[in-house]
């Protein structure tokens, strides 16, 4: 069976399609939203880093090692990617095409592991998230993503 398996994402939100046959309508699998990802970094951490008493007479601060902003980034992309690794191992596609934003595209493909990076026929640097479904498949058809 070709089935193609269209992930459609942005940092904030994605949509996973399914493409059956070659000249068949998308079918909307599911759905994600992940609103963390728009909210400002100070929303996200506490008010300041926190401090930590060091051994003699200086103290330290503690600094975080990534901003609050980029982290629920990288957790919404491995959720993502958890997601497709669980669609592979139930065979329920053969072929994906990943269309994201250009920051997030990266960072998807950077969450997939070699299985299902293998099974990526296209990446679109481009976030369709707001194009209406109708206009989905002839936009990647063109592109020759599909």
């Amino acid at each position: 069976m070709q089935n193609t398996w269209i992930l459609v994402a942005n940092a904030s939100e994605a949509k996973l399609y399914q493409n059956a046959k070659r000249f068949a309508p998308l079918e909307l699998v599911k759905e994600f939203h992940h609103p963390e990802s728009r909210n400002k970094g100070s929303d996200l951490a506490s008010d300041r880093p926190g401090h930590a008493q060091s051994k003699g007479t200086g103290h330290g601060a503690l600094v975080e090692a990534t901003d609050p902003k980029t982290f629920e980034i990288e957790r919404f992309a491995k959720e993502l990617a958890e997601e497709l690794e669980h669609g592979r191992t139930a065979n329920s596609y053969s072929r994906l095409v990943l269309v994201a934003s250009p920051a997030f595209l990266g960072q998807l493909n950077g969450s997939l592991n070699d299985q299902v990076r293998k099974l990526v026929s296209a990446n679109i640097q481009k976030d369709y998230t707001r194009l209406a479904e109708r206009d989905l498949l002839p936009t990647l058809k063109d592109q020759n993503a599909l």
